[in-house]
């Protein structure tokens, strides 16, 4: 596939994310973690701007200045932005006036593509058509999250085809040998800065489970009190369920002593052999704890990673998120894509049923504080 194609291709699924939304949907935000679907659409496409368009494309004409200030989300480099709780703030520009602007860049970007780039150009493009597929990932849950909260419950797309997924009986964990194994992205193809370098690790002998957490098993921790039970909490995740009150993952809702959870269809009967999901890291730490187990490491995961399926969750490690050996920021602000980011956070390993294809591999970092729950995130137990 060439660029202009894979261009259009990543740009469309945007779009194509966006066509159940109504347009008083697009300006929500109930918490700062979640981004109007607005500004989502607009930060993706300041992104080509901004670092392909304004630099490269000779005689370029910049569509609004003032969108710099508006779609810019950490980007130091690039200069002052809206404040990140401030987005659901943006009643302008309008959801039409974003469209115009995408229509604008994308006509500029098929223009520019269409006489051949330079590889310093084509690997800032490949990071772009990534950036896109992470912001499409998040549009989804933040979009869940948006009409989730929404005393309607409304179904996002009703026709919307959700992975059935059961994780089965299967309680034979996976053995792995201690040693030394090599983690990190190898090869060619593309990956984030934050995967590299490779480097060799040693490991203790340990076990991991080839299935994730199911609803039912997590349900038996709810029923035998694990969320009024502080020894298997940690202090933090013991203030953070008093503080607010949790007594289950995000979307479960108890209704005439029934479990149901809110899905894209709406709301619906918990499905009790899928896999656990909506939960933070303390729940994952306190339900490993209260099964006498622990939470795989990073590495862990990925030297085990082609020994089980993997990729209907993103699923929490015991790892923070930290630099490998030798890694290095890019120069400029491309360097501020992750790096900036290695504290108070946790790894995440896999992926999830709303990753978008291709997007996925055994080598990704995601990484998350160890309080939000509103990705696909679930469990999956080692010893």
């Amino acid at each position: 596939m060439d660029l202009i194609d894979r261009y259009k291709e990543v740009r469309q699924r945007t779009e194509k994310i966006c066509f159940y939304l109504q347009t008083e949907d697009y300006v929500v935000q109930p918490v700062v973690d979640v981004s109007p679907p607005k500004w989502h659409i607009g930060h993706v496409t300041w992104f080509f701007e901004t670092f392909i368009l304004k630099p490269y494309f000779m005689g370029y004409q910049e569509y609004n200045p003032d969108y710099n200030y508006v779609f810019n989300s950490y980007y130091e480099t690039v200069g002052t932005r809206v404040i990140r709780t401030d987005r659901g703030n943006l009643s302008r520009p309008t959801v039409v006036e974003i469209y115009s602007y995408r229509k604008y860049v994308d006509e500029a970007m098929e223009g520019f593509l269409s006489g051949g780039v330079s590889n310093d150009v084509k690997e800032l493009l490949i990071l772009g058509f990534n950036h896109e597929e992470q912001h499409q990932e998040l549009l989804m849950t933040d979009i869940k999250f948006i009409l989730g909260h929404n005393p309607l419950f409304p179904a996002y797309n009703k026709n919307y085809a959700a992975p059935h997924i059961d994780e089965g009986v299967n309680d034979a964990f996976v053995s792995m040998n201690e040693g030394i194994y090599e983690i990190g992205f190898t090869g060619d193809g593309f990956c984030f800065d934050n995967e590299l370098n490779r480097h060799k690790v040693y490991l203790n002998a340990y076990q991991i489970s080839p299935k994730l957490v199911t609803n039912a098993e997590y349900l038996e921790f709810i029923n035998s009190g694990g969320y009024h039970d502080f020894r298997h909490w940690h202090a933090e995740g013991w203030d953070w369920v008093k503080t607010n009150k949790v007594e289950a993952p995000l979307y479960w809702h108890l209704i005439d002593n029934e479990w149901h959870n809110y899905t894209y269809h709406g709301l619906e009967p918990l499905h009790l052999k899928g896999p656990v999901t909506h939960i933070s890291y303390f729940e994952a730490y306190a339900y490993a704890s209260w099964k006498g187990l622990r939470l795989p490491t990073e590495f862990e995961w990925e030297a085990a990673a082609s020994k089980f399926n993997w990729g209907r969750r993103w699923e929490w490690t015991e790892s923070s998120y930290l630099p490998y050996p030798g890694f290095a920021k890019a120069p400029g602000a491309i360097g501020e894509y992750n790096g900036k980011f290695m504290v108070n956070q946790k790894v995440l390993r896999g992926a999830s049923e709303v990753t978008p294809p291709g997007h996925s591999r055994a080598t990704y970092r995601n990484f998350f504080q160890t309080n939000l729950r509103w990705q696909f995130t679930g469990i999956r137990l080692a010893k």
